[in-house]
């Protein structure tokens, strides 16, 4: 029997969590829930006044990390046999639900061809990483400064819809180094040991990565041999 590769374990794991997350989803429903409409109509009529500041934050993060998938999945996209995009707008209404399928169905690229447009120019920019460091950091302090971590712990409790909505926070933390190390190959940086801290620090190290990574050249290079993310966890 072969071996399992890095490609199909990547795809395999993908799929098993996609289908967990909407099989464990359907299971708590939490948009049939009574204390969801209250809490959606005053974040979507923004009467975040009204809000934990610890729900605003959160609620707000989740818009800032389908643009951080954005910044890798749109030159990533350019290789591959589907438009990103679709799985981009997808993750804005349904976040990890959306982006594990391109994670699934995406093949191993570590080159980039063909020249950025005006959206590419903007994504790959070191200002975009800035800027949603910038609004992350202020979430941060707006949630600690302001919010009652008590009673938010509570509401994840007994409100299906902001547990639902911290998990899909944290799967998007989990599955991002997916992308990752295809994305460092397209633009030069071979070390290991730069991966794994951006790799395991949540939010916080993708971010840092946008801030710091170089641009991606223009013209295609051969096709390099950097390993996939199951070499980084070879001894």
């Amino acid at each position: 029997m072969n071996a399992l590769t890095p490609t199909l374990l990547r795809k395999t794991i993908a799929w098993l969590l996609w289908l967990a997350f909407v099989g464990y989803t359907l299971w708590i429903a939490p948009l049939d829930h009574p204390t969801t409409a209250p809490v959606v109509k005053k974040l979507l009529t923004l009467k975040w006044a009204e809000l934990n500041p610890y729900v605003v934050a959160l609620f707000s993060l989740m818009g800032v990390w389908p643009m951080i998938y954005a910044c890798l999945m749109f030159a990533d996209g350019r290789m591959q046999r589907f438009p990103a995009w679709l799985f981009f707008l997808g993750s804005n209404i349904a976040g990890v639900i959306s982006i594990l399928p391109y994670l699934a169905l995406r093949e191993p690229s570590q080159t980039f061809l063909g020249r950025k447009d005006r959206l590419l120019k903007s994504l790959d920019a070191r200002t975009t990483g800035v800027i949603l460091s910038v609004i992350t950091l202020g979430l941060f302090s707006y949630a600690g400064f302001a919010g009652n971590l008590p009673n938010f712990i509570h509401q994840l409790q007994t409100t299906p819809f902001l547990y639902m909505m911290s998990l899909d926070f944290c799967s998007l933390c989990l599955v991002f180094p997916f992308l990752l190390g295809d994305d460092m190959a397209r633009r030069g940086w071979r070390d290991r040991r730069r991966f794994w801290p951006i790799a395991l620090l949540p939010l916080l190290g993708p971010l840092a990565y946008l801030c710091l990574r170089p641009p991606l050249p223009e013209t295609a290079p051969a096709q390099s041999k950097v390993p996939h993310l199951t070499s980084f966890l070879a001894p």
